[in-house]
């Protein structure tokens, strides 16, 4: 069976995006920057995103800003095979990327059904809700940020279920940043 991870940007206070749909307040500091890069290093992982979040990414990833501030992320990211699950999306122009306008959870089950696939959702907390609850999410990968926002996006929002989650590894950035990585409790 293929793997389905997640990878957030968290507040203190629980929220991937700010109120404006932004993650600005996130320290992209050079260590940051640096385990981006490793990251994306050999990584055959489908990319997989809700419309907002894909938007946003194929705004800036191909962009010569971009291309210039974090050439080893950029290229990864441009390069990668890239799913946009969307309703009201008509096209997607970013390369290597399927727009899939279907049922997402039928969808994920299908391709997970193939034992080569690997697939990471970034961002997209309305995505991650939905497959959270559908029990479908192998990895839950966050950084949490030293910083609270006054409103924004909670990553869980609209879950009926609770998620019981068992950590599996953690790194503290210098910048105060602290990666977390879960399992759910049954895996």
């Amino acid at each position: 069976m293929g793997t389905l991870s997640t990878f957030n940007f968290l507040t203190l206070n629980g929220f991937y995006k700010d109120a404006a749909d932004s993650v600005n307040w996130h320290r992209h500091g050079g260590e940051e920057s640096g385990f981006a890069s490793d990251q994306m290093e050999g990584r055959k992982s489908i990319l997989v995103f809700g419309r907002v979040t894909y938007e946003q990414m194929a705004a800036w990833w191909p962009s010569a800003a971009a291309l210039e501030a974090m050439p080893e992320v950029a290229k990864g990211m441009n390069e990668s095979p890239k799913i946009v699950f969307s309703t009201t999306l008509e096209s997607a122009e970013w390369e290597n990327t399927t727009l899939i306008k279907g049922d997402l959870i039928g969808e994920i089950k299908r391709l997970k059904a193939d034992p080569d696939v690997q697939m990471t959702v970034l961002g997209s907390g309305s995505l991650v809700a939905q497959l959270a609850e559908a029990g479908l999410i192998d990895r839950y990968g966050v950084m949490i940020d030293p910083v609270a926002l006054g409103d924004g996006k909670p990553l869980f929002s609209g879950m009926k279920t609770k998620l019981d989650l068992r950590l599996v590894d953690s790194r503290v950035f210098g910048s105060g940043v602290v990666l977390l990585e879960y399992v759910p409790i049954n895996a």
